[in-house]
């Protein structure tokens, strides 16, 4: 079993349906179903999902997005641990602040592998994740 962090872009692809993204976040979550990997974001990405739903003034969907993340997903909070791991991860300026929001979550949890098609993060070191990959790279 792996700890596995999606960025937000993936939980788009699975819920708005672009593909090729879609079919790729769906065969993902399948294959960490299959190994009994454990689903882990941020309520950074629970916010940033949320905001379609806020734009059209959907209450439906809003709690259906809001349902289905805190149903499939641990959802690490940005607290102090994290923001001591945001403080040293801003000190590279090549990081912007929401993915090191979303790195700081990530490494405070411990996680195996963290998959973003962020290309600026791709091959990023940070202490607590053991690999930092594209969604068409992930290795399940």
């Amino acid at each position: 079993m792996s700890r596995i962090f999606w960025d937000t872009n993936l939980f788009i692809y699975l819920l708005e349906g672009e593909e090729p993204h879609h079919g790729q976040a769906i065969g993902l979550r399948k294959a960490m179903l299959a190994r009994g990997d454990q689903l882990v974001t941020s309520t950074l990405t629970l916010g940033e999902v949320l905001v379609k739903p806020a734009e059209v003034e959907d209450e439906g969907l809003y709690r259906k997005y809001e349902e289905m993340i805190n149903r499939v997903a641990l959802v690490v909070p940005f607290d102090q641990r994290e923001a001591r791991i945001y403080a040293k991860l801003r000190s590279d300026r090549s990081i912007k602040a929401p993915d090191a929001i979303q790195l700081s979550c990530a490494a405070a949890a411990g996680v195996d592998l963290f998959i973003t098609n962020d290309a600026r993060l791709h091959g990023k070191h940070v202490e607590g994740i053991q690999f930092i990959v594209p969604l068409d790279r992930a290795p399940l």
